[in-house]
């Protein structure tokens, strides 16, 4: 492939993504609206670095905009789509679910109508583990129930899913969609725990902790999840596939893990558990190790590692980031 299109390109995933496609010498074009459900100057910091790179081109804008989308497909020629805007977010997504059904399940129609009609012969849908619901097998494989989603956010990622199975039905759209389980790592998003617990723990501020803190979660470093994504642009007809990290932790335990690489004690303030939230996720890659070679590389104390570095180094301006 030679030019691929990817949305939320200034977000955590899709910077990382389009990174890594311009280091393999392919043409990127991405689009993000820099939407301030976080601090923008995350946003801010990872596009000025991917504008440093000669591959990669970008316009500002809202994939809800369909004439926008219109006048970019007709002056590029795209092979193919990653689609990583949206709103993020369970607790965001109860307050104002009208907010997502149209980020995320309207700008995904949108982008399938653009490749139907310009001829884009590969759409990758990212989607969320939160669309397995509270009663999962762990780990949990592709063909888990999908149907009972918990909050609107995972509802508008399983609506984007089934509209790109629409596609690929009626157009022969080739369509992957890539179920990510907790991505963290460096310049990652605020609104996620470890971002959170890094900072406060360095700054000796309480951590707020929704429920004991024995809820668990598998973790998966921003690599795998970039890499994993740009293996996902293989040709498969229809296909879901979990990206997920290979082990396990509670949220106890991380923080016990953090406390160790930063060198400092939490003070945590344990709170009510939110009704939306999961209590577990652990992803079944066995689909992704057969159908794309895949497998997660960074393990959490590896990860943890070299996020704790990034937070150091670039402490100077993450100190003035708001998080509630």
């Amino acid at each position: 492939m030679n030019h691929i299109f990817v949305t939320g390109a200034a977000g955590f995933i899709g910077a990382r993504i389009c990174e890594m496609l311009s280091e393999e010498g392919i043409q990127v074009t991405g689009i993000d609206n820099f939407s301030p459900t976080y601090d923008i100057a995350l946003k801010n910091y990872r596009l000025n670095k991917l504008q440093q790179l000669p591959e990669f081109s970008f316009y500002p804008g809202d994939i809800t905009d369909f004439d926008l989308l219109t006048q970019i497909f007709e002056k590029n020629k795209f092979d193919a789509v990653i689609n990583i805007a949206g709103i993020p977010g369970v607790r965001l997504s109860v307050e104002n679910p009208w907010l997502f059904l149209e980020a995320n399940t309207k700008g995904a129609l949108n982008l399938l109508e653009v490749c139907r009609r310009n001829d884009v012969g590969k759409f990758i849908q990212a989607s969320t583990s939160s669309v397995y619901g509270k009663d999962a097998p762990f780990p949990t494989p592709e063909t888990a129930d999908s149907s009972h989603p918990l909050q609107p956010y995972s509802s508008s990622k399983k609506g984007a899913e089934t509209m790109a199975y629409a596609y690929h039905y009626l157009y022969g759209l080739d369509v992957t969609v890539t179920r990510f389980f907790t991505v963290y790592g460096p310049a990652g998003r605020p609104d996620m725990a470890i971002f959170r617990f890094i900072k406060w723990i360095s700054e000796g501020t309480p951590l707020k902790v929704n429920g004991d803190g024995t809820q668990t979660r598998g973790f998966t470093y921003i690599d795998d999840i970039a890499q994993g994504t740009i293996l996902a642009l293989k040709k498969v007809g229809y296909e879901i596939v979990n990206l997920g990290g290979h082990e396990s932790v509670s949220i106890n335990d991380l923080i016990h893990r953090l406390e160790d690489i930063i060198g400092k004690k939490a003070i945590i303030d344990y709170r009510p558990i939110f009704k939306a939230d999961m209590l577990a996720n652990l992803a079944d890659v066995t689909k992704a190790r057969t159908l794309l070679n895949w497998n997660p590389r960074i393990n959490l104390d590896e990860g943890l590692q070299q996020t704790v570095a990034w937070h150091r180094q670039e402490q100077s301006w993450l100190q003035n980031i708001k998080i509630d």
